[in-house]
Order: C-alpha cells, then structure tokens, then sequence
C-alpha cells in the first residue's frame, strides 16, 4: 500500500512542480483578465463532468471485483459495459456543452461583460470553450481505463502515465502560449494531452493485461442498472465537488469583475493538488476496501481507517500550517506583490477548513464508498456543495472574494464533521478513539512548528522566493523531528523512530547511548 500510494505522492509533487512554474507563467502570459474568462471557461465546463454520472468510480468497484474473482470473462464484460455507458454520456455531454457555450458567449462575452477585451480576445474565448466541451466529452471514454490499473492495484504504471502526460503538457503549454499568448492555445494543450495520454494507456494496456480488452464487446445490459445505481450516489459526489469547488468562478464572474476570479484561483491554487495529494490515498483504500470486506477482515479496515487518517492529517498540518502563516507573502514572491492583499486572505480562510476537510475526504469517505455504502457521503457532499453555492451567493457581493472563501470553508467543516461520525459508526470505532488517536499528539506538536514559522514571520521583511522555500525547508525538518520523536513515537500502526532505528541501526545506537 505505501509503494503505490507514494508513487501517487511523488506524481503530486511533480504536479506542484509543474503549477509552481505554469500558474505565475499563465496569468503573466494572458493578462489577469484574459485568465479571468480561461478559469470561467474551466469552470462551466466543468460542469459537464457531471454527466459521467460517477461511472469510472463505479467501474473501478466492478472490475475490482472480477479481478479479485479472477473472472477475465467477468472483468471485460465490466470494462466493455463501463465503455458503452461512457461513449453514451459523452454523446449527450457534447450536446449540452453545445448550449452552455451560447450562455458563455451571451452572459460573459458579450454586453458590459465583455466590453474590457478585444475582438480577437472574444473569439479566442468562443474557441477555446468549444475545444474544451470537446476534450471533457471525449474525455469520458479516453480516460476511464485508468479504472483497469486501479482495479489491478497497478497504481505505480499508472501514474508513470499521469507523469509522461503532466510532461507533455508542461512543455506544450509553455511553448505554445510563448509563441502565441491565446486561450485556444491553452485549450489545445488539454486536448492534445489527453489523446497523448489515451494512447500510451491503451499500449500499456495491451502488453500489461493480455486478455483485457477495452472496446465494446463483451457489453452486459445486465450490468448497466448495476453499475449505475451505484454511479448515482457517486454523480452526487461530483455535483457536490462541482458546487462547493468548481462554481465559485461563476459566482465570482457573474457579480465581480473578471480579474476577481484570477485573484480568488490564485488564492485557490494549492488547494487543487493539496486534495489531489489526499485523494491518492482514497484511490488505494477504496477498491482494498472492497476486498477486505469481501474477504470478512473488518478489523483491518478498522486499522487502515486509524492508521491512514493520522498520516493524512499529519500531511496537511505539514502544508497547511506553512500556508497559514506564510501563504500570502509566498503568493507576493510567486505571482505578484498585489497578491498577497488580494488572494492571501482567501488562501488562509480555506486552508483553516481544510486541515479538517482533506483527512476525511482522503480517507473516510473513500472507505464507506468501497464498503458499498455510498449513500451518506454522496448526500452530505451534495448539501455541502448546495450550501456553499448559497453562502456564497449571499456574501459575494458585501465581502467580495472573501465571501466565496467563507461560501467554501464553513460548508466543508460540517460534511467533514458528518461524515467522519458516520463512517466511525459504520466501522465500530469511537469518535472519541478517533480524535484521541488522529489529533491526541499532532495537535500539541503541530504548535512547535507553528511558533516557528510564527518568528519567521514577523523577523523577515517582503522576503523574496529563495528565502521562503528555505524557511519552508527548515519548518519541514523541524516538524519531522516533532513527528518522529513525539506524535509517531510508540505509535501501534506506524512508530517512526522504531521504523528509523531498524532501517538505521547507528540512529538506535546513538539514541541509547
């Protein structure tokens, strides 16, 4: 489990190398405003993903299963019906972006909305969005056999893909903007990644697995009701994450000027892969999850449900806790000095709801989803997102982008708060075992840390980006040393010194000297 989540944590930290030098690059190339209408245009579309209806989380579960079955028959009737079902999404997706793009065009191009941008400007936004629907339809079917790694618990292949992809689109997207700073440019790339990405999986595919195949074949209307009721509860997983994640730029866009919606991502930036991070955890306990309950062995998701939760909350605090405290000024040194006013008290009221957030969401939930019992977390994220649209409507007008913040972080504290208590009663562990385990010892450790980075704070003065990624250096030294010499020390799932001292006998030696 730790060689394939880590391979996921390593493309993570490829993925925040790559936004580290992409995002200041972007709105540099594009202008704020310009960046505004791209964000705009992600966010609208991205409610088309939508209409997966949750089918690659759902195929992932069945084809799990044939898998741990060693059904090859069963397994490509899964892969085949998960197929079809994606190619008939994607056909109505394509339809409908066909009509958010004359709401795009009408409500944001045209009018006081678009009288700040050139015509060429204009007609680059029309064509970037059509792009985009194209590649989100499309996406569907190309993307849904990663569902085949995961199911074949083939989490490191796969992510040596993910990484070829975040390479190709890491060159192509500065190379095309630096010879034409256009947002077709920028939609391009996405496509072009994506079919890159399909094809080399599709190779991998057939040299990995020589009995799978991915084509229509094989299609089961059996399967279909199956795999959809349980796609439903995981299609209100994505209306909540569009909700509370995703509409904020059209609030943003519709009541504010378009360079508010640039200051609010860039506040927002971190918080993308920081979830991503997190999430890379949930793909692997899911489908374990499935076979441990498969196989009766409840007290080892009992263990995996304590065990992973502390490591997840450990990691956050580690992010989070930098963040807090020299987030804005790390945003003035990246993007630009404007932004720490602009888009640092964004970054610190969101990260204050997701230090509690991301644990439950990379491991609670996932696990309730591969237990079959997806129906509480489905409903609590739909709320939440519900919710956050509703906050966020009524305070974006008296505190601007702060208000979408305060619209995203107090929602998310309550469904984190929900869904923890159900999941600990789903698994028969105490809430009280729980916090006592998770939080008993990072709480009070995480304070040596924060005082740190605290006197860092008010000694230095408009510090420049070297200077903070080696204060962020220093805090990460500091904080394993707390972690390992207290927060992990004599921990029963996972004790760091006993770990270190048997990997390193000279640190023992020294230790009991």
């Amino acid at each position: 489990m730790f060689k394939s989540i880590g391979s996921t944590w390593l493309l993570n930290v490829l993925q925040i190398l790559a936004l580290m030098k992409l995002a200041p690059y972007v709105v540099g190339t594009l202008g704020d405003s310009t960046n505004g209408l791209w964000v705009t245009i992600v966010s609208m579309t991205g409610i088309l993903s939508l209409l997966i209806l949750g089918v690659p989380m759902a195929s992932v579960r069945f084809i799990t299963e044939r898998v741990a079955a060693k059904d090859l028959a069963g397994e490509n009737r899964a892969i085949a019906t998960c197929f079809g079902i994606a190619l008939s999404l994607g056909a109505g997706a394509a339809v409908i972006g066909l009509a958010l793009y004359f709401l795009f065009d009408v409500r944001y191009l045209t009018g006081p909305a678009g009288a700040g941008f050139d015509a060429a400007t204009l007609a680059g936004a029309r064509t970037a969005f059509l792009i985009v629907v194209a590649q989100v339809a499309l996406g569907f079917a190309m993307r849904l056999p990663y569902a085949i790694f995961d199911a074949h618990d083939d989490f490191v292949v796969r992510n040596w893909i993910m990484a070829s992809e975040l390479l190709l689109r890491f060159v192509t997207t500065l190379g095309l903007l630096a010879w034409r700073a256009e947002l077709p440019m920028l939609a391009l790339v996405q496509f072009a990644s994506m079919v890159f990405e399909f094809a080399v999986m599709m190779v991998v595919v057939r040299r990995r697995y020589p009995g799978v195949r991915y084509a229509l074949a094989g299609f089961d209307r059996a399967l279909v009701g199956r795999i959809l009721g349980f796609s439903l509860f995981a299609m209100l997983l994505n209306v909540g994450t569009l909700l509370a994640f995703r509409a904020d730029a059209m609030v943003i866009g519709a009541f504010l000027p378009a360079e508010e919606a640039t200051y609010f991502d860039v506040g927002n930036k971190f918080f993308d892969p920081l979830t991503q991070f997190l999430i890379s955890v949930g793909a692997v306990v899911m489908p374990m999850a499935t076979r441990l309950k498969t196989t009766g062995e409840l007290g080892a998701l009992r263990d995996v449900f304590l065990k992973w939760s502390k490591i997840c909350f450990s990691l956050v605090l580690l992010v989070g806790l930098y963040l807090l405290v020299l987030g804005p000024q790390f945003l003035g040194a990246w993007i630009g000095p404007h932004f720490v006013e602009r888009s640092g008290p964004v970054l610190q009221v969101l990260m204050l709801s997701f230090l509690v957030y991301l644990p439950v969401r990379g491991v609670a939930l996932p696990l309730l989803m591969g237990l079959g019992k997806p129906r509480f977390p489905a409903i609590a994220l739909l709320v939440m997102g519900v919710v956050n649209l509703i906050v966020s409507l009524a305070l974006v007008k008296p505190l601007g982008i702060l208000g979408v913040a305060l619209g995203t972080a107090i929602p998310n504290l309550f469904f984190a708060a929900a869904v923890l208590v159900h999941a600990a009663r789903e698994l028969d562990v105490g809430v009280g075992k729980w916090l006592a385990y998770v939080a008993g010892r990072a709480v009070p450790g995480a304070l040596i840390p924060l005082a740190f980075l605290w006197f860092l704070r008010t000694a230095l003065h408009e510090p420049g980006l070297p200077l903070l990624v080696a204060c962020g250096a220093a805090m990460v030294a500091l904080f394993a040393i707390v972690w390992i010499f207290f927060v992990f020390r004599g921990d029963p799932y996972l004790d760091l010194r006993a770990l270190i001292a048997r990997r390193m006998p000279g640190f023992a030696g020294r230790r009991g000297t």
